[in-house]
């Protein structure tokens, strides 16, 4: 199962789609279109040596609760997710830059994925935190899933951590296989 099925399975389309008043395949397409580039800011965590400040700041946030924010019956609370996105993205800018890639992408507007970005981030950190919290907790599997391709035969290998060696190129080395890096090298044009 890849995280686009993971989030379509455990409700977090759905609840984006309630959430935001629009409908499931807007909610699908979009979700879709910001995922590359918040597992790319998770992946920069892992290049960079963050990974502890981020296991902290989730693990703060509430862990796997985080997730259950997202798609529970109440309002998310999108500052948590604000605060993931500060901490992976590093900046506003670079949040504008991502929702404005994917409007491009998908032909949404980019207020409405602006909208959607933290609820997705919320979803992607609870849904790693629920994953970590038996071994090493967060950091341990954060470690595990971005710090390269051949611990990707780990348990989680068939969820996040497979699609983050997709996406990412097999691991955290090299920034060229990141959408992040392509989105930011847009920004700086």
């Amino acid at each position: 199962m890849d995280i686009q099925q993971m989030l379509n399975s455990n409700g977090t389309v759905s609840a984006v789609a309630r959430e935001l008043g629009v409908d499931q395949s807007t909610a699908a397409s979009g979700v879709q279109a910001l995922l590359p580039a918040i597992l790319g800011g998770f992946g920069k965590q892992g290049e960079s040596g963050g990974l502890d400040a981020l296991g902290g700041l989730i693990g703060g946030l509430g862990g796997g609760g985080l997730l259950d924010a997202v798609t529970g019956d109440q309002a998310t609370p999108v500052g948590q997710g604000n605060e993931i996105l500060g901490q992976i993205f590093g900046s506003k800018d670079t949040s504008r830059a991502v929702a404005s890639h994917a409007a491009d992408q998908t032909g949404i507007s980019p207020d409405l994925l602006k909208k959607m970005l933290p609820i997705v981030a919320m979803a992607v950190a609870g849904y790693m935190a629920k994953q970590g919290g038996g071994s090493g907790g967060l950091g341990g599997l954060l470690g595990q899933v971005l710090g390269g391709g051949q611990q990707q035969s780990a348990p989680q290998s068939g969820g996040l951590g497979g699609i983050l060696g997709q996406v990412l190129g097999g691991g955290a080395g090299g920034g060229s296989g990141n959408p992040l890096d392509a989105i930011l090298g847009q920004l700086r044009r």
